[in-house]
């Protein structure tokens, strides 16, 4: 499908669901309305609250410190999760080990952490920034992990059979193999890297998004929390197509997936 095309029907949609929303949020049907401005709010005050932010400019803090908080958290758990992946890939015995303990870690609910992190951290930046490493971490371990497994075995012997060495294999066969998969998961992880700032920054901030969200939500108004919760969503679409951009770049010699038209 033409790129202004797919643009054009994605815009559709966004305009057809605020469309729906705006009408259900203000005209009965049979006699009541279906959203309630209570509790939905209405597109007009949600727009009206996004405009009042960027324009007296009390978001652009905001905003910093939760983009801050998400790149440490996004360039720490995926380098981490880089790291250990081709570690325990390459290191069959030590996977085994800590195989167990990967898994109990794994299952820990991250939002129980989040206040320990509080404790042991306090309320600056480096608390919402564990939160995000802890998600970000194993998204990104677990797809390493796997797409150095799934190195195909016959290249592999014909890689050794030319005469590379280790750091040669690991440079033009692991590599390779790993770098789909982890640009697979780096798309996943920027929305948990922003997750696990926001959440940190609701649970206690002084500062944020989460903290905006956090305040609206306190006082009952409605349109701020969907105001955060539009900007939240922007912001991530933006730091997933600088992802898009980056994974370009770096699989330009990956070829395009064949166009399954009927």
């Amino acid at each position: 499908m033409p790129r202004l095309n797919l643009l054009a029907l994605q815009a559709l949609v966004a305009i057809v669901s605020v469309a729906i929303w705006y009408v259900f949020s203000t005209y009965p049907v049979f006699g009541h309305v279906l959203l309630p401005p209570f509790f939905f709010s209405n597109p007009v005050d949600v727009a009206a609250q996004i405009a009042d932010w960027f324009i007296s400019g009390v978001i652009w803090k905001h905003l910093w410190i939760t983009l801050w908080e998400s790149m440490l958290s996004f360039a720490i758990g995926s380098l981490g999760g880089v790291l250990v992946g081709f570690w325990f890939a390459r290191q069959p015995r030590v996977a085994a080990v800590f195989d167990p303990y990967v898994k109990m870690a794994n299952s820990l609910p991250r939002v129980v952490l989040a206040p320990i992190f509080t404790l042991w951290l306090g309320l600056g930046i480096w608390s919402k920034v564990a939160l995000g490493v802890t998600l970000v971490f194993f998204i990104v371990f677990f797809n390493v992990y796997q797409g150095v497994k799934e190195v195909s075995p016959t290249v592999l012997a014909n890689a050794r059979m030319l005469g590379m060495n280790e750091r040669q294999l690991m440079r033009h066969v692991y590599w390779p193999s790993a770098l789909s998969w982890m640009f697979s998961s780096l798309h996943t992880s920027v929305g948990f890297a922003v997750i696990g700032a926001v959440v940190g920054e609701y649970l206690g901030s002084a500062a944020g998004l989460g903290y905006l969200i956090q305040q609206a939500e306190g006082v009952f108004d409605v349109a701020g929390v969907f105001a955060g919760m539009f900007v939240l969503a922007a912001f991530v679409i933006v730091i997933d197509a600088v992802v898009t951009v980056v994974e370009k770049r770096l699989l330009i010699w990956r070829p395009l997936a064949a166009d399954a038209r009927p």
